[in-house]
């Protein structure tokens, strides 16, 4: 039996690639060539479309400013010493004295007024006046820095007073003026009679109603004290 040699079996060969990419980059550069030399102007155009679609715009980003350095604050200095306050000595308020006051030299005369220095309604009055201490007309407080004033209280002529019997008009323009001594608790005590209305009535009532409605601050000396002292009040009837 004769034996055929057998058919050699090789690698089936696949298509050239690179045959067929010069052969394709051939036939373009051939139509490019002829596209120029018919149409010239048709190919500048073609080119610029193409160009134009493979165009990248590259945006350049803009240089941010400079940026000026703080300026350096410095190191922090040394600490001081610590302060230590001066001794300071406060200043001394000097003391003020009053002047001793010296009783002055009683004057002869009886016993009405012995110590008086001239006649007066009421004991050691100084001049014409109504009070101990009073250089005027009015109410007196001797030694006393500040006089009596009236607190509260007050007497009306026609609701405090009853009508005389001749009316209203027989003690009209009178007046009855009364002293008293005010305490220190501000109420009147002592009072007496120094000048009489026309009608007696009336005069009588004015100290008891003094003592009872009017109340008074007392008078106090240079020390701010309240003492006894002196005081004059008046009532006027002018109501018709």
């Amino acid at each position: 039996m004769i034996k055929r040699p057998a058919r050699y079996q090789g690698k089936p060969k696949g298509p050239r690639w690179p045959l067929l990419v010069g052969i394709v980059l051939f036939h373009i550069a051939a139509l490019y060539g002829l596209s120029r030399l018919l149409a010239p102007e048709f190919t500048a155009s073609v080119e610029r479309e193409v160009v134009n679609a493979f165009t990248v715009v590259v945006t350049v980003p803009q240089d941010e400013p400079e940026l000026e350095p703080e300026p350096d604050e410095g190191a922090a200095g040394a600490p001081g010493e610590d302060a230590i306050p001066e001794p300071v000595t406060a200043p001394t308020t000097p003391i003020r004295r009053n002047p001793e006051e010296r009783p002055e030299a009683s004057s002869t005369g009886d016993a009405s007024r012995s110590g008086a220095r001239e006649a007066g309604d009421g004991t050691g009055a100084e001049g014409q006046g109504l009070g101990t201490g009073s250089g005027n007309d009015g109410s007196g407080q001797g030694n006393a820095a500040e006089r009596p004033s009236v607190l509260s209280g007050r007497l009306d002529p026609r609701r405090d007073f009853p009508v005389p019997e001749g009316g209203r008009s027989a003690r009209f323009g009178s007046s009855v003026t009364v002293v008293f001594t005010v305490t220190r608790e501000g109420r009147a005590r002592n009072c007496s009679v120094a000048r009489t209305s026309a009608d007696a009535e009336t005069t009588a009532l004015v100290c008891p109603l003094v003592v009872e409605k009017i109340r008074f601050n007392p008078a106090r000396d240079r020390a701010g004290n309240p003492v006894e002292a002196r005081y004059g009040y008046r009532v006027d009837f002018r109501e018709r």
